[in-house]
Parts: C-alpha cells; sequence; structure tokens
C-alpha cells in the first residue's frame, strides 16, 4: 500500500499482536499491552524494566562490574578511567585498586556524551554534509561543462588554421591533439579531487549513520567509547582551481608554421586551502529584547580596562595598560595569564577558532599568536604600528594600523602572514579612517562586511568584503545623549547587527547591517563602556575601562 495514501497503523504488543501497545520493557526492547506485563515479567520480575511507551529507552543500562559480578557499574573512575559499582567506590569495601581515586557519575558523563553526539550528529546533517553536497554538485557540473568549453576552444583554433589552407594541417591536427591531452588531463584532476571528496562524503555519512544509530542506543559501553570526528570533518580540502588553456594566434609565417600558428598555454591548476567554506546552519531570527538583562558582573582587578574577547560562553580574555593578558571565567576566576612577549601592554587581542590568543604589540610592532603557552611571531611591520584586530570567518587578521608618524590609517587582512588586501582609500581616493588617532576597533559582519569604529572622526565606518565604502554611522540624535559620539569598541552578533560601544554617554548603540539605528542599550548600569564582545550565544560581554568590570548582557531573545 502506498504510505501516502493510507494511514499508518497504530503499534501493536509484540506478544498478543493483537492490543494496542502501552507499555515497553526497557531490558528487553519488547512493546507490551497492559495484558501482557505479567506474562513477560513471570520468568524474572526483577531484571525486566517495564515503562510507559513513550518513556522507551529512557532507562540506562549500565554494563557489569568486573569485580562485583552482580553489581551494575553506576560510576567512573577517573585515574583508572574505568567504570566501577558503588562497592568499588565504598571506602570500608573497595580494595586498594581505588584507593583516593576521584569517582564520576556515570550518567553524568553519559548525558554530556550524549549531548555531545546530538551536537555532532546536527552538525554533520545541517553543516557538514550540505557542504560537502554542495562541493560535488559544484565538481560534478564543471566535468559536465568541460566538452561544451572545451568544443569552443578547439573551434576557435579551428578557424584559424582554415586561414592557412592545406599546408598547416599537420599543425592544425598537432595542436588539437594537446588540447585533446589538456581535456583529459583537466578531467583526470577534477576527478581524482571529486574521488577524494566523495571518498570524505562516504566518510561522513557513515558517521552520520553510526551516530543515528547512536542516538537510539542506550549503551553506557557504546557511547562512552564515541570519538568525535567532527574536527577532522570541519577540516575542508583545498579547492582544486584548474584554468582553460588559452589559445594566442599569431599572423601567418609560411616558414615557421608552427610557431607563427600560435602557442598552447598549458594546463595549470592550483589548490586554495581557503576555497571551500562550511555552510551555515540555518537558524531562527532572534528579536532585541524590550528590556536587555545584565546577567553578571565579573571584577577584572585591572585599572582601564581596554579588551575584552570571548573564549567561549564561560571564558573570556583581557587586557588593559600592563603586559599581562588575563583568562576569566564569569565566576570571575583567573584560569590563565600571558604576559606579552616585549614586555609591554598589547593594543589589542583576539581569540582564533582554535582557543589561541593573538595580540597586537605596538613596540615591537608585531601581531603575535599564542599556541599552547608559547608565544609566536604571525606579522612584523616596517613603518606601521599594528592597533585593533579580529579573526575572520575564513581564520584571516584583519588588522588596524596606523603610521609611525600618526598622519595615516589602514585596514590589512592577513592570511598567516601575508598581506591580501589594504583597505585604505574610498572611490575618490579620500582616506576612510581619520589618521591621527591609533585607537579603531575592528569587526567582520555575518555578510563579511568589515566594520572599523573610528573614534577621532565619531563614525562607525563599514566598507564590503572587496572594501568599498558602504556606509557612515555618525550618530542617532537623542535628547537624552548629550556627549559627542565617540566609538570605541565594536563587535556583530548573529542577526549581522552591529554593536559600538559610546564610553561618553555610557551606552552601546545597535545598528542593523545596513547602518540604521535600533536601539541603545543603557540600563545595566554602564560605566565608560569600552571593549566589547559577543559569544556563540549572542550574549554581550562589555569592559568597563574605568572599574575594571567585564559586564555579561542578555539582550536577544
Amino acid at each position: 500500500m502506498d504510505p501516502r495514501h493510507s494511514a499508518q497503523d497504530v503499534v501493536r504488543c509484540d506478544l498478543c499482536a493483537t492490543a494496542i501497545v502501552q507499555m515497553y520493557c526497557d531490558f528487553c526492547h519488547v512493546n507490551l499491552c497492559i495484558a501482557c506485563i505479567g506474562k513477560h515479567v513471570a520468568d524474572d520480575y526483577q531484571k525486566h524494566i517495564v515503562v510507559p511507551f513513550q518513556n522507551r529507552k529512557s532507562t540506562l543500562i549500565y554494563p557489569k562490574c568486573s569485580t562485583h559480578q552482580t553489581e551494575k557499574c553506576q560510576f567512573h573512575c577517573k585515574e583508572c578511567d574505568k567504570f566501577v559499582c558503588s562497592f568499588c567506590n565504598d571506602n570500608l569495601l573497595s580494595s586498594d585498586e581505588h584507593k583516593g581515586h576521584t569517582f564520576l557519575i556515570l550518567s553524568e558523563i553519559y548525558n554530556r556524551k550524549r549531548a555531545g553526539i546530538t551536537k555532532d550528529s546536527e552538525e554533520i546533517e545541517k553543516v557538514i554534509s550540505p557542504t560537502y553536497e554542495e562541493m560535488v554538485t559544484d565538481l560534478e557540473t564543471q566535468i559536465t561543462n568541460l566538452d561544451g568549453e572545451y568544443v569552443k576552444f578547439t573551434t576557435v583554433v579551428t578557424k584559424h588554421g582554415e586561414e592557412w589552407h592545406k599546408k598547416i594541417d599537420n599543425v592544425i591536427n598537432k595542436m588539437k591533439n594537446e588540447i585533446e591531452e589538456m581535456k583529459t588531463k583537466h578531467q583526470e584532476i577534477l576527478k581524482k579531487h571529486l574521488d577524494e571528496i566523495k571518498q570524505i562524503q562516504s566518510l561522513i555519512e557513515q558517521s552520520l549513520i553510526t551516530l543515528k544509530e547512536m542516538e537510539e542506543s542506550n549503551e553506557v559501553s557504546v557511547t562512552m567509547e564515541y570519538r568525535s570526528q567532527n574536527k577532522e570533518f570541519r577540516k575542508l580540502p583545498p579547492k582544486v582551481r584548474v584554468s582553460l588553456p588559452i589559445f594566442s594566434p599569431n599572423t601567418i609565417d609560411s616558414e615557421q608554421f608552427y610557431k607563427s600558428l600560435g602557442s598552447l598555454i598549458p594546463l595549470s591548476f592550483t589548490t586554495d586551502d581557503n576555497g571551500y567554506t562550511l555552510k551555515k546552519a540555518e537558524t531562527s531570527p532572534k528579536e532585541l529584547m524590550d528590556e536587555p538583562e545584565l546577567v553578571t558582573t565579573i571584577n577584572t582587578g585591572y585599572a582601564y580596562l581596554r579588551n575584552v574577547t570571548c573564549l567561549s560562553e564561560e571564558e573570556f580574555w583581557t587586557s588593559t595598560q600592563v603586559s599581562d593578558m588575563k583568562c576569566f571565567n564569569v565566576q570571575g576566576t583567573v584560569i590563565n595569564t600571558i604576559k606579552t612577549k616585549s614586555g609591554e601592554r598589547p593594543n589589542d587581542i583576539a581569540v582564533t577558532s582554535d582557543g589561541d590568543l593573538v595580540y597586537s604589540d605596538w613596540k615591537t610592532k608585531t601581531v603575535n599568536q599564542v599556541k599552547s603557552g608559547q608565544t609566536e611571531e604571525v606579522i612584523r611591520l616596517q613603518g606601521w604600528i599594528p592597533s585593533n584586530l579580529c579573526v575572520t570567518s575564513s581564520g584571516d587578521l584583519l588588522v588596524t594600523m596606523y603610521s609611525v608618524d600618526k598622519t595615516q590609517s589602514k585596514v590589512v587582512r592577513y592570511s598567516g602572514s601575508t598581506g591580501k588586501q589594504t583597505i585604505q582609500y574610498d572611490d575618490e581616493g579620500k582616506p576612510l579612517y581619520s589618521g591621527n588617532i591609533k585607537i579603531k576597533y575592528i569587526s567582520e559582519n555575518r555578510n563579511l562586511d568589515i566594520c572599523v569604529a573610528d573614534c577621532r572622526a565619531g563614525a562607525v565606518v563599514v566598507v564590503n568584503q572587496s572594501g568599498k565604502l558602504r556606509f557612515r554611522y555618525i550618530d542617532h540624535s537623542s535628547s537624552t545623549k548629550n556627549e559627542a559620539f565617540k566609538p570605541f569598541g565594536i563587535t556583530t552578533d548573529s542577526q549581522s547587527q552591529i554593536l559600538t560601544a559610546d564610553s561618553n554617554n555610557h551606552c552601546i548603540h545597535i545598528l542593523d547591517q545596513n547602518g540604521q539605528f535600533l536601539r541603545y542599550i543603557d540600563n545595566c548600569d554602564l560605566k565608560d563602556p569600552y571593549g566589547l564582545c559577543v559569544d556563540k550565544s549572542d550574549n554581550l560581554f562589555v569592559a568597563e575601562c574605568v572599574s575594571g568590570n567585564v559586564k555579561k548582557i542578555k539582550y536577544l531573545q
């Protein structure tokens, strides 16, 4: 029967096969009606776990203890990395094997693992797998279109060859053979790349199947053995770019047929490590809250707090007028401290997608990255001093900088230590940014716009990805904000909204991605807001300059 034109049958009892199921044995995985429960548990009622059908597979099946055979393991020994039972956890009954060890509740670890499995499954299903499907479609389209492109190419060569009549037939045929060889090589390159992509895609699909099975399973051992592969899947392969050959015709020279006819620029291809990007998971739009809420206030102990950047929803880095850069949790505990290599204060800090700290050093004119506690120089400037910076969605660094004589400012995009793009002038050749102040906080928006808070100019300057000016936000007229608008910190959120700190007026301006004012955040007792950042859940972290406080604020719902 076609399921599209028929109703789905109700679930029946597995024992009598007629009554509608009402209960479920979580031990035997059997559907039961009320009348069949007694019959099912008759053999050993203690081992069966009968629950309402809607709660099926809700009971955890714990592994048996290897030491106490009749007991179930509900704990995990951290030091031994081993499942243990309550007797193993009992100081009076346990052997010396686990004396002084830390015992964790297995159900809590299991629930965290299950949450991670669900998260990985959703990422594969909604982000990683669609990305690879798009990559495969693109490559298959290129391969499909190759014949047509090469037919056009061959036609051009043929038309040029006809002008030479019979004398150059051999030369034309030779070039056709070369083109055919190039096409074959072109196909081989793309097909090889396609095979590699499909191989990874197959691994992803298999991983997703496995994850789905694990999500349906309540076997603790299987779940505990799970190790996420999503980090490897997120590392997209380099994109192969193959350029079509170019025919360059020459004037007719009967003495040098081949050379005079023209030349073929050989087939070439490159790989671009940033050619592919993960698709964005679709999320429901968030709306501004009627009244933003202050979640917590953390005192950093700093005077003149300048910068804050999120490491996670629970941890953030800060910096000020000293060489120490401190990482706090939201409870206010310092969990890490790193000093600048020069011993001078950093101009700004940022965090990479891998969680590494990046900072700009005005003294050495460098941008540095801290990996595993070791500081590495990434960028060294000549004639310019790095100011503020941000990490882009593609992993590039955007750095604002000012000339040593403090007359010019610009933004430079770096891939590693290589400068890829300079943004300094508008279409009329006029400077985009003021040149006589060094503080210019920067952030990349979700639409890849580059947003700079130009304090001296009293403006937020926004250019598109190619560096073309989109708009300048000067201020929003308000009878309650009497001081001049001088934006300092700037950040963006998941809704492509721009947030900038108005320190003089003790508030935050929120703009849409086109520069239209939406509202202020001015109700959380803000004093001298300076640095800003937004975590992955759109919580706003505000560094208050004078008090040294970091305030976590919820403003979206």
